[in-house]
């Protein structure tokens, strides 16, 4: 989700990954690490392949025909593709906001489909799996077991508060706004 839908940076994948990891260590835990490993691969190659998809099919004839200045920008995607494509893909999974826009960006950039998806795999397979089976391995690790448990709550109460407060703030700042345009209109 993370990567295939344009909101999934809100989403703490990092966290949730290693903590499935760490779950499925306990002892008599139904979960199984392969399942897991390979789940978490396959969904976060699917959900790039999603962003790449809709990035190529939808975002670049909007921005060539309707986006004005915002159009001229595709030029320096292609360039940045052509040259740090691959890595930048790879790299992406690891930043919670990268990993939702970068590969709509190589859509959009027309980077080549075979070394999209040879990047997309890679990175599905040292992040997806990875951090599953980090977590798996840290269970061994009372602290870090602690600790981990303690941030992914943290990780996933923020994913929550986080755009909670935002539209709170908006809402106050709208109605002072308003508060305040009745009072200049009043005097």
């Amino acid at each position: 989700m993370e990567s295939g839908l344009l909101v999934g940076f809100l989403l703490p994948g990092d966290s949730i990954l290693f903590t499935a990891g760490l779950l499925a260590a306990e002892p008599g835990s139904s979960l199984s690490l392969p399942v897991l490993a390979g789940g978490s691969f396959a969904c976060a190659a699917a959900g790039n392949g999603v962003g790449y998809w809709t990035g190529h099919r939808f975002g670049r004839p909007w921005l060539l025909h309707r986006a004005g200045r915002a159009a001229s920008h595709v030029q320096r995607a292609e360039q940045f593709y052509r040259r740090y494509g691959w890595l930048a893909v790879v790299v992406a999974r690891f930043v919670p906001w990268a990993r939702t826009f970068v590969p709509v960006a190589a859509g959009v950039a027309g980077m080549p489909l075979g070394r999209f998806v040879s990047a997309t795999l890679a990175g599905a397979a040292v992040w997806g799996s990875g951090l599953v089976v980090l977590g798996y391995f840290a269970h061994e690790v009372p602290w870090l077991r602690t600790l981990a448990y303690a941030v992914a709550g943290v990780a996933i109460a923020g994913s929550v508060l986080v755009p909670l407060g935002g539209w709170l703030v908006r809402r106050y700042a709208v109605r002072r706004s308003v508060r305040r345009r009745v009072r200049d209109a009043d005097s």
